[in-house]
């Protein structure tokens, strides 16, 4: 009988564990890949490579997950044992209810294994693992598709533009300006000491072969010519029909990680350097998240058992009320006052599990004596009735109908999608929260950042992070509220009352049509703002400069046609540039006409032009200078571009909503700048907003297809959908971001994919 009673506990909670566990893993994942797929879209790794780098981002997530899924799955095991009177039907054939605490202690203990492992072994080695793969990946990606019409400065002390680039095979790029900015000390033998400037290349088209193996591109120049100017602008020409270079590739910027994660346990346990504090903090946590298994288990039986009803929705909310916002939230806040010094750190790291230890023996110890569940009831009333007076259901007023909605049925629908989204959205914004102070800590004791503004960054997080998990929680709370209502039959009788299943989904559509016009809103008019405060924020934790404008750093502008800027220093406040060189270019073949350098020029309002001081001209035909001339003095009325032309204003696209990243990207295209990924961007601010309608598009079949299986099994399948729709959003934006696909395309193909699935799915599907 003890044997029988123990195996049916552990099953109970083993399902329910495993999901919630999934659930989070899923959820926190996913925050991790992007980095990821950047680099595989740009490189070769294999499939088995990709494989291998997904499965070594688990590890790390595992501590904080399995204790979360632990406690959930007792919770919910217990739960439907009370709920069902099945605890009640333990006491009255004699069995104490106690009976229950050693199978599920055994299952936390299996939980608090598991997790020790992947914190104290795992987790260090799969970052140490992924970083190696990812360099190598990095090493490897060489390309000579080059992006034309854009500054490419990947290659040290040389800058190219191209006009066009044709060719899969055989890489052509049709013409070529190249501009090699090493110091003419440097450039080898001849009259080098006497040059000044870039040394300019142009050609009319060059054959283009990338060499991975030694970090460079072969080229084969046609009709090129090569200028040297020397101090006193006198040219130094060189002119070849034909000529091989090369361009060598910087280093490939190495995949940096924290030193103390990726540490083993021995190397953590005999650090004593300077940032011992963090150390100390990253080793006493790796044990103990594990043994935070055991402790919430000992809080998780007593509310289990005092189940009345409330089923697994219930359960789910008490866990993530638990774990989340009472025990991480205060496991971060005793975090923060260790590393500013209040606290001791292992009393900071393990007070948590003191206290719902000693909170867990308390209630255990009165869990069998007469009023056992006066305390816990007391304790779940203080929520129970709030949530009993936002879920309850109104009386219905005869008469109030306006034509087909609303009704009673889709009020009780619609009330049910509503708490499943709130109480999904609550649940995942706070575990990316908790994710993302973790993740920061470092830093913060680092550059001694207050907790208030860490906190503060967390605030203005908050709204990207709903724009981001809604159309997930969309499609969760889709799942599991017709699953439940498929699971207690009630599909059944609105089937036999002659109510179809597309009119009991009219109203969660109809919201989620409201909920995705509300994105678009949000984004438009507070997520920029938002996300600017955020990032300001998060560099001073990280300890960047904190930036709004800018000169950019290449110092290369491309200006109106086919005329090319580079200045050595510029002021805005001034108007003035110093060292400045104008290339005057052919439109077609990009052969140099006419050069202009300035030791100094200054805007003139008066004269609406730029005046030039102490500089030469030099005007070619072909390799052939045709007119030089120095002056003191001097102003050319074809120069256009007004000092505000120089100052770009670095803004991320999320920081702008799409009418201000629209003029932006057009600016910057002007300029020759990279918009590549800005247009992804642009046509995203249009298709993740729909993204709310299309998760309740596809979930709604899902719904009443895996309904009779419960709520567990409805999120399940959310997470299989979850980490397609996010996988596929993410390789096909980094897809456009290195022009395999259009921007449009690669921002609206998963919309497409999915909406059609969901349409298809939804005319299958037997009303």
């Amino acid at each position: 009988m003890p044997r029988l009673l123990s195996r049916y506990i552990f099953r109970e909670i083993l399902s329910s564990a495993l999901l919630s566990t999934l659930l989070a893993t899923a959820v926190i994942f996913l925050q991790r890949v992007d980095r990821i797929f950047e680099v595989l879209v740009t490189s070769n790794g294999s499939a088995r490579t990709v494989a291998w780098l997904f499965a070594l981002a688990v590890p790390g997530v595992l501590p904080l997950t399995i204790p979360f899924g632990v406690l959930v799955g007792i919770l919910i095991g217990l739960g439907r044992m009370a709920s069902d009177g099945e605890i009640i039907a333990m006491r009255a054939g004699g069995v104490s209810s106690r009976r229950v605490i050693p199978p599920v202690l055994l299952f936390a203990l299996i939980g608090t294994a598991i997790a020790a492992y992947a914190s104290v072994r795992l987790a260090p080695l799969s970052i140490r693992v992924s970083t190696d793969i990812l360099n190598d990946l990095i090493a490897n990606r060489l390309s000579a598709e080059i992006q034309p019409r854009i500054f490419e400065e990947s290659f040290p002390n040389r800058i190219l533009y191209v006009g066009d680039v044709r060719g899969v095979d055989t890489v052509v790029w049709r013409p070529v300006f190249m501009a090699d900015i090493t110091p003419p000390e440097q450039r080898g033998s001849g009259m080098r000491e006497k040059a000044e400037g870039p040394m300019v290349t142009v050609a009319r088209e060059a054959l283009a072969v990338s060499d991975p193996q030694h970090n460079r591109i072969q080229l084969s120049l046609r009709d090129a010519s090569t200028y040297e100017m020397g101090r006193d602008g006198a040219a130094r020409d060189v002119s070849f029909v034909r000529g091989e270079q090369t361009l060598d590739a910087a280093p490939p910027a190495q995949v940096k990680t924290l030193p103390f994660p990726e540490m083993n346990t021995r190397q953590l346990w005999n650090y004593s350097g300077p940032d011992w504090i963090e150390a100390h903090v990253e080793l006493h946590r790796r044990f103990a998240f594990p043994l935070a298994c055991l402790a919430l288990a000992m809080v998780g039986i007593p509310l289990g058992i005092a189940t009345r009803k409330g089923g697994k929705s219930a359960g789910y909310v008490t866990g993530v009320f638990l774990a989340f916002f009472v025990y991480y939230l205060s496991f971060i806040t005793l975090i923060g006052m260790a590393k500013q010094r209040t606290l001791p750190v292992p009393l900071a790291v393990w007070l948590p599990n003191m206290v719902f230890t000693v909170t867990g023996l308390i209630f255990l110890v009165r869990l069998e004596l007469p009023g056992d569940r006066d305390l816990l009831g007391s304790i779940k009333s203080a929520f129970g009735t709030r949530i009993k007076s936002l879920t309850a259901e109104r009386p219905h007023r005869p008469g109030r109908r306006l034509g087909p909605l609303p009704q009673v049925v889709d009020t009780y629908i619609l009330s049910s999608f509503l708490f499943y989204l709130c109480l999904t959205l609550s649940s995942f914004v706070s575990m990316t929260l908790i994710y993302n102070f973790f993740e920061l800590t470092g830093d913060m004791i680092r550059n001694r950042i207050p907790l208030v503004k860490m906190f503060t960054y967390l605030f203005f997080l908050t709204p990207s992070l709903v724009y981001q998990i809604l159309p997930i929680s969309v499609l969760v709370a889709v799942l599991v509220a017709f699953g439940v209502l498929s699971k207690q039959n009630e599909i059944t009788a609105f089937k036999a009352c002659g109510v179809s299943l597309h009119r009991l989904a009219l109203p969660v559509l109809l919201a989620s049509v409201l909920f995705s016009g509300a994105l678009f809103a949000f984004d438009f008019y507070y997520v920029p703002g938002a996300n600017r405060r955020q990032d300001a924020l998060r560099n001073e934790i990280k300890g960047r400069a904190t930036q709004t404008y800018l000169n950019p750093d290449r110092k290369w502008i491309k200006g109106d046609g086919s005329r090319i800027f580079y200045y050595k220093y510029f002021d805005p406040a001034e108007k003035t540039m110093a060292g400045v060189y104008i290339f005057e270019l052919e439109a077609n073949t990009f052969r140099l006409t006419r050069e202009i350098y300035g030791t100094r020029a200054r805007w003139e309002p008066t004269l609406n032009s730029w005046v030039f001081e102490n500089g030469w001209t030099n005007d070619f035909r072909g390799s052939e200078r045709t007119l030089y001339r120095l002056f003191p003095v001097a102003t050319f009325s074809e120069l256009t571009e007004a000092p505000d032309y120089f100052l770009k204003e670095a803004v991320q696209d999320k920081q702008m909503n799409f009418l201000q990243l629209d003029r932006y990207i057009r600016d910057l295209q002007q300029s020759g700048f990279d918009t590549l990924k800005l247009q992804v961007q642009l046509y995203r601010k249009f298709s993740v907003p729909l993204f709310a309608l299309i998760m309740a598009l596809i979930a709604v079949p899902f719904g009443f297809l895996v309904g009779r299986r419960g709520a567990m099994t409805g999120i399940g399948v959310s997470i299989g959908i979850a980490l397609a729709y996010w996988g596929t959003g993410i390789l096909f934006e980094k897809l456009g971001d290195v022009n395999l696909l259009p921007p449009s395309m690669a921002a609206w193909s998963p919309n497409a994919v999915f909406s059609l699935a969901g349409l298809y799915l939804l005319s299958r599907l037997r009303s």
